[in-house]
């Protein structure tokens, strides 16, 4: 996105709000890479990324009555978006605690992944080893790395034994061991195997 200037995207609020299209379409050009980045990092699944995205928009559009009252447009985007994937979240999640704490890291927006800001490529290489495993890994990877969980609490949401959780994490560990350290990248992968295996 370029440099924010939220006196030129008031401006171009209060257009929408006038049923200007052409202002819309602006806007939506201007955030939808981001969202959809944002979004993603938290729902794992890319059609239902776009899906939030969309309707996302389609609010915005929908209730654009109250756009001109909008002091930080930025603020509000990214209000709507929290809500929707929120949303979304509490319908497939399974257990709320979950869904709580991911709301937590939405809040925050970061994580050890991200704090490695100079290895570009570090998040995207994990997760691209994660999608070669199960549903049911990639699930347990999800909440013990990402929302914390200890493995007594993945054994109470999954409905697995608490040493049956462990073993797989163990696994999951060692297949990522091996991913990361077969596929070269330009950077140094220690800091991702500090991450990890922390």
């Amino acid at each position: 996105m370029s440099i924010y200037n939220p006196a030129a995207e008031k401006i171009l609020l209060q257009k929408i709000a006038a049923d200007d299209e052409l202002a819309f379409k602006h806007v939506l050009e201007l955030y939808k890479n981001n969202i959809y980045s944002f979004v993603v990092k938290f729902v794992y699944s890319k059609a239902d990324a776009e899906e939030i995205v969309q309707d996302t928009f389609f609010t915005i559009w929908q209730k654009r009555d109250i756009l001109p009252n909008i002091e930080h447009p930025r603020n509000y985007i990214y209000t709507v978006v929290r809500n929707k994937t929120y949303n979304y979240l509490n319908r497939v999640a399974k257990n709320k605690k979950l869904v709580a704490q991911l709301w937590a890291n939405m809040q925050v927006e970061s994580n050890n992944i991200e704090e490695l800001s100079d290895l570009k490529d570090s998040e995207m290489l994990i997760q691209s080893g994660l999608r070669n495993l199960s549903q049911q890994k990639q699930q347990i990877f999800k909440m013990s790395r990402e929302a914390g969980l200890s493995h007594e609490e993945i054994a109470e949401h999954t409905g697995l034994s608490k040493s049956r959780v462990k073993n797989i994490i163990v696994e999951i560990l060692k297949y990522l061991r091996y991913y990361l350290s077969s596929n070269t990248i330009k950077v140094s992968i220690s800091p991702i195997l500090a991450y990890l295996f922390s």
